[in-house]
C-alpha cells in the first residue's frame, strides 16, 4: 500500500512538472535511455569488479599496502560506540563526514573479504544514522554527505540488508536526504559555482540512485537536476583547470564532483558529456603543481597547508591518459607511511587505481603551470625530482569569491628544503562564527575583513596607506614565460588598488633557478602613497642592513635584499593579533619595507630573494614590460 511519503512526493514532482519547464529533457531522457538499471551493488563498484581491485593488490605492494590500511581501520572501528547526532556550532558535518569514513570503509572491507564482523557493524552505523531525526537540511553539505554515506551502504550491502533494514534506510535516503532538497531555503546550492555545488548534488545524485528501482520517476528529475546545474562550478574551472577556491577546497569540490561523474558513468553508462567542459580534466595539473617540493601546497584562501594522498587524481589521471600527474600521489604511496585513512574517500582510490601500476608513473616534464580563470595562479619550480628545488607560488584573483582572502597578487616561496615566504591559510570557522562574526559577507565592509588572518595586512602582497584592499578588484596572470634562466610571471593587480593608486603591475621571476626576483611597479595618482611590502615567514628574521633582512631556518639562511627604491625603512611586523577572535599564529613574523612615494610618481619595487647557495645573483632587474623578451 502507497504510504502517506510516497504520495506527497508524487503530488512534488506533479508540481515541478509544471513549475519547472526548464528542466533539460534531453538529459533526462539520456538517464531514462538505460533500458534497465543495474542490479545493486551500482554505486561506483559494480558487482565482480572486486577482482580487478583483488588483482591489483596481489600485483602490487602499494596497493596491497593501501588495501590493508583500510582494513586495519576498520578493525578499528570494531570497537568504536556507534554514530550520534551531536552538532558542532551550527554544522553536523564532522559527523556525516565520519560517516562515509565508516561506511564506505566497512562495506568496502566486506566486499573484499566477506567477513561478517564488518557487515555488522556497516549495518549497525547504517540503521543509525537513518534513525536521526534529520541530517540537518539547515547547513545542507550535512544532508548531502550523510545521504552519499547511507547510499552506499544501502547499495553496496544491499543483498545483506533484510526487508525492514533496506525500508528503513530508504526512507531515511528519500525523507532526510532527496526530499528536503526541493525546499527553497535549502536548495541554493543549485544556483552557486562553489563546492557545494558540487558536494550537494553528488549526494542527491547517490541518494537517487540507491533507491531508483523503488522510485524511478523522482530519481530521474534528481539526476536530471544535478546534471543541469553542476555545470555551474564545473564551467568555473575554466579556461585552463584552475580551482576559485584553493587546493583545500579542490580536494573536496571536486572529489564529490568526480564521485558524482563516476557514480553516473558505473549506473548509468556516461556522464553525460560533463567531463569534457572546458578546464576540467586539466585541473589536475592545477593540483599537482600546487604542491611544492616540501610537500606543502600553495596555502592561499581557507585552506591549511599540507596535502595529501588524493583519490581523484587517480580517475583524472585515468581520463586524461597521463600518469605523470600522478608524481606526487605516487610519493605518498611509496614513502613509508603506513596508514592513509584519514581521507574518508580512500576506498575510491582502491576503485580508480584498478590497472595503474606504480612504476609507470614518471615526472611531470614542464616546471611552470598557468592558470587563468576566477583564481589565476601561476606555479614554477626548478626540478620535480630535487626535494631542495626553487618553489613559487603567485596568485592573482579576487577577493570576493567563495573563502578567498584580500591576497591579490600574494606568493609562497620555498629554497632548500625550507618555505620561507608563507601563508597562514585558513582559521576554524566555527571559532569565529561562536564570537557572532559574519564572515561569509564579502562586501567591503564585511566583519570578514577583521579577521587577521583574511586581509591584506599578512598576506605577501602590498598594502597602500594602511587601506584594505577592494573587493571587487581582479587580477589575472597577463604574461608568463619558463624560459629556464627567467621563468616567469606577471600580473596587473591595479584593480584591487583604485582610489589608491594609478596602476601596480607584479612581476615573480626565478632567476638562473638559483633565486627568485619580486618586482613591483606603481604609479601614484595625484596624492602621495605609504607603499607597505610585506612577507610573511616562519623563519628568524633579523635586519642586517639599509635594505637587507636575514632569514633563517632549519639550519638554513635566505637574504631578502631591496634593490628599489633606495629610500626605504626595513621593517618587522608582530603576528599577534589585537582581536580575542583572531587564531594563535606562534612562530611566525611578517617582514619587509615602507617607501613613501610622491604623487604622480612613478617607480618600481624590487626585492632578491637569495638562497644561501644562490649564485650568479644579478641585482640589475629588468622592467617588466621586458621580461618577456
Amino acid at each position: 500500500m502507497e504510504n502517506i511519503y510516497k504520495k506527497n512526493i508524487r503530488i512534488l514532482l506533479f508540481i515541478l512538472c509544471i513549475l519547472l519547464p526548464a528542466v533539460n529533457q534531453a538529459q533526462l531522457k539520456n538517464a531514462a535511455n538505460r533500458k534497465e538499471m543495474p542490479s545493486h551493488p551500482r554505486i561506483l563498484l559494480l558487482k565482480g569488479e572486486e577482482e580487478g581491485i583483488r588483482k591489483n593488490i596481489q600485483s602490487e605492494p602499494a596497493w596491497a599496502k593501501v588495501h590493508q590500511a583500510v582494513l586495519n581501520e576498520c578493525d578499528r572501528m570494531l570497537t568504536r560506540p556507534p554514530l550520534e547526532r551531536i552538532k558542532t556550532g551550527r554544522r553536523l558535518l564532522s559527523v556525516s563526514r565520519e560517516a562515509i569514513h565508516r561506511i564506505f570503509y566497512l562495506s568496502y572491507a566486506y566486499r573484499m573479504t566477506h567477513e561478517n564482523k564488518y557487515l555488522q557493524k556497516a549495518k549497525t552505523e547504517l540503521l543509525t544514522i537513518s534513525n536521526f531525526s534529520d541530517w540537518n537540511p539547515s547547513h545542507f553539505l550535512d544532508v548531502a554527505e550523510m545521504t552519499i554515506a547511507a547510499s552506499i551502504g544501502y547499495d553496496w550491502l544491499y543483498d545483506q540488508l533484510s526487508a525492514n533494514d533496506r525500508q528503513i534506510v530508504r526512507e531515511a535516503i528519500l525523507q532526510k536526504g532527496i526530499d528536503p532538497s526541493f525546499i527553497n531555503e535549502n536548495n541554493s546550492f543549485l544556483r552557486v559555482i562553489n563546492n557545494w555545488n558540487q558536494v550537494c548534488n553528488a549526494g542527491m545524485t547517490f541518494g537517487a540512485l540507491a533507491v531508483y528501482d523503488e522510485m524511478p520517476g523522482l530519481a530521474k528529475t534528481v539526476i536530471d537536476r544535478a546534471v543541469e546545474t553542476i555545470h555551474l562550478p564545473m564551467g568555473a574551472y575554466a579556461p585552463d583547470g584552475a580551482y576559485p577556491e584553493g587546493y583545500g577546497y579542490w580536494n573536496y569540490g571536486t572529489s564529490l564532483n568526480i564521485l558524482f561523474l563516476s557514480a553516473l558513468e558505473k549506473s548509468i553508462g556516461t556522464d553525460m558529456n560533463l567531463s569534457a567542459l572546458p578546464g576540467f580534466l586539466n585541473t589536475a595539473g592545477y593540483y599537482e603543481n600546487m604542491t611544492s617540493p616540501s610537500g606543502y601546497c600553495f596555502n592561499y584562501s581557507d585552506c591549511g597547508l599540507r596535502g595529501d594522498l588524493t583519490p581523484a587524481m587517480f580517475w583524472l589521471a585515468s581520463r586524461q591518459n597521463d600518469l605523470s600527474l600522478l608524481w606526487q600521489e605516487q610519493a605518498y604511496l611509496t614513502g613509508d607511511r603506513k596508514e592513509y585513512t584519514g581521507d574518508r574517500l580512500l576506498p575510491a582510490l582502491l576503485i580508480w587505481g584498478s590497472g595503474i601500476r606504480i612504476q609507470d608513473i614518471h615526472p611531470p616534464k614542464k616546471l611552470q603551470w598557468i592558470g587563468n580563470g576566477i583564481t589565476p595562479v601561476a606555479l614554477m619550480r626548478t626540478s620535480w625530482t630535487d626535494p631542495k628545488a626553487l618553489f613559487v607560488g603567485f596568485k592573482g584573483g579576487t577577493a570576493s569569491s567563495n573563502h578567498s582572502h584580500m591576497d591579490v597578487g600574494s606568493f609562497v616561496m620555498e629554497a632548500g628544503g625550507v618555505r620561507w615566504a608563507s601563508d597562514f591559510g585558513a582559521q576554524d570557522y566555527n571559532s569565529l562564527e561562536s564570537k557572532g562574526l559574519n564572515i561569509w559577507s564579502m562586501a567591503q565592509n564585511s566583519e570578514r575583513w577583521q579577521v587577521f588572518r583574511y586581509n591584506n595586512f599578512v598576506h605577501n602582497t602590498l598594502t597602500i596607506n594602511n587601506e584594505l584592499h577592494l573587493v571587487k578588484g581582479k587580477a589575472n596572470i597577463d604574461s608568463y614565460s619558463d624560459k629556464p634562466d627567467f621563468m616567469n610571471a606577471v600580473s596587473d593587480i591595479s584593480s584591487v588598488f583604485e582610489g589608491q593608486l594609478k596602476s601596480c603591475i607584479r612581476g615573480i621571476a626565478i632567476v638562473n633557478q638559483s633565486y627568485v626576483v619580486v618586482r613591483d611597479e606603481i604609479k601614484t595618482p595625484d596624492k602621495p602613497a605609504t607603499v607597505r611590502w610585506t612577507m610573511l615567514t616562519m623563519a628568524n628574521a633579523r635586519i642586517t642592513g639599509k635594505n637587507t633582512i636575514e632569514l633563517k631556518k632549519d639550519g638554513k639562511k635566505l637574504t631578502l635584499q631591496v634593490t628599489s627604491p633606495a629610500n626605504i625603512r626595513m621593517k618587522t611586523w608582530t603576528t599577534v593579533s589585537p582581536h580575542e577572535y583572531d587564531a594563535l599564529n606562534p612562530g611566525s613574523i611578517l617582514v619587509g619595507f615602507e617607501t613613501d612615494v610622491p604623487a604622480n610618481t612613478s617607480t618600481a619595487l624590487t626585492v632578491l630573494l637569495i638562497p644561501q647557495d644562490a649564485k650568479q645573483v644579478n641585482r640589475i632587474v629588468l622592467q617588466l614590460n621586458d621580461w618577456q623578451k
